[in-house]
């Protein structure tokens, strides 16, 4: 296994791990169809509405009648 040459200094050794907290999560807005959460410039993935214009037709789910 390799081992480094010299120390690194306390700024790189610290720097390195700060990655993790500079990551952060996905900027999520409100859609204006429907109102439910959906990622930033992507079509919403319940209604299929993107900017006010229908993208994806939705089929409407069937819903079962029970046998008696």
């Amino acid at each position: 296994m390799a081992l480094p040459k010299r120390r690194h200094s306390k700024r790189r050794h610290l720097a390195s791990r700060a990655q993790a907290v500079r990551l952060s999560s996905p900027a999520v807005s409100k859609c204006t169809q429907c109102g439910k959460p959906k990622l930033m410039h992507r079509v919403c993935p319940y209604c299929g509405y993107y900017n006010g214009v229908a993208v994806v037709v939705k089929k409407e789910k069937k819903k079962k009648e029970k046998v008696k």
